[in-house]
């Protein structure tokens, strides 16, 4: 029998709410994996895309211009294309928040007002909740969807160069100015999961962190920007281990200063080599470039200028804030079938196994 791909769904931590619903070939698919199994399993999707990838999938080489200077503001930063393909992005400038409902939107269809300034990272949970880094007050803050109020829900002593919230609802900072990684858990505790404080080299030690990514094992990765590399922590580990760039146990491309890091459905790897001016990919078959891949910096179309963070769609493309060109470009898939299914949710059952429908 072959199965549709999933739609997506949510169900929370105490399996208590469903927010959408399988199709009965999903449904039965999923209890006939937990019959086998005889384990107790956690339903895990994402308010962000995760695609899955065929090796040496391709991306075109001519990138379009998503949105420009006008509802951008100068040097955009941060980005979150959520599930439903709805695109966020904070305008520096004016301390707005414009939203596009769908990538075939000219213009935003909502912008979000609220105190903040040179706001710099932004994530949006699956119910809408959109965190925003609002660093130049000492704070990140919450706009809740229900209410359409804002809330602070963080204190931070500088900006957050990348926000994150993992699947057990728990807030993650990136401060760039500070060397480390801050983890804020539901009741409210805060500690440092990455870095000391102190910049270094080492690999308890982060330079300047920028973006993060917090996969479904709670393990972090971080850009380490003046290190050139990116960092993973395991869970409840202190010690990086060198993914890519300089130090990594197989030097298979070289990074200048990366900025913007995300994870495919494969646990795949994919970089905003920020000071190479290009966007770096993997597969089964290790790093490589896959945008950008020679000519330097500049402003055409086939060209970025000191990108910073991208972010996929449900289709694999990938959207990117190219920052000193004062734009988003929107880098398309080569074709369909580079893609192994659409919408793929995760499914991991205790030990570690995952399912992907």
């Amino acid at each position: 029998m072959i199965f549709n791909d999933v739609t997506y769904l949510f169900i929370d931590k105490n399996m208590s709410t469903i927010k959408k619903y399988f199709s009965f070939e999903m449904f039965l698919r999923i209890w006939i994996g937990l019959f086998i199994h005889q384990q107790h399993f956690t339903i895990a999707t994402f308010s962000f895309n995760q695609p899955r990838f065929r090796p040496n999938a391709t991306w075109n080489s001519i990138a379009t211009t998503f949105a420009n200077q006008n509802f951008v503001g100068k040097q955009p930063f941060g980005i979150f294309v959520n599930s439903n393909n709805s695109i966020y992005i904070p305008n520096q400038e004016t301390g707005q928040i414009h939203i596009w409902q769908n990538e075939n939107d000219v213009y935003p269809t909502k912008t979000i007002s609220g105190n903040l300034s040179d706001p710099h990272s932004i994530f949006v949970t699956m119910n809408g909740d959109i965190y925003v880094d609002n660093g130049k007050n000492g704070r990140v803050d919450k706009w809740i969807v229900e209410n359409e109020t804002w809330i602070s829900v963080m204190n931070v002593p500088s900006y957050c160069s990348g926000l994150f919230i993992d699947i057990y609802e728990s807030l993650y900072c990136t401060m760039f100015s500070n060397h480390r990684v801050d983890k804020k858990w539901s009741n409210d505790t805060i500690i440092i999961v990455a870095g000391t404080g102190v910049e270094g080299s080492s690999s308890d030690m982060l330079n300047s962190p920028d973006g993060i990514f917090v996969d479904i094992n709670l393990d972090l990765y971080v850009a380490d920007f003046y290190n050139h590399r990116i960092q993973l922590f395991r869970l409840n580990q202190r010690n990086g281990i060198t993914v890519a760039g300089k130090g990594s146990a197989k030097l298979t491309i070289e990074l200048f200063n990366p900025s913007g890091i995300v994870l495919d459905g494969d646990q795949h790897v994919f970089i905003v080599d920020h000071s190479n001016h290009r966007i770096i990919g993997s597969d089964g078959y290790g790093f490589r470039c896959i945008f950008r891949c020679s000519g330097g910096k500049g402003s055409t179309n086939d060209k970025l200028y000191y990108p910073v963070t991208m972010s996929f769609d449900s289709f694999g493309n990938i959207y990117v804030t190219d920052q000193y060109n004062h734009r988003i470009q929107k880098i398309f898939l080569s074709k369909p079938s580079d893609r192994k299914c659409e919408n793929c949710s995760i499914f991991s059952y205790d030990g570690n196994l995952f399912i992907y429908l």
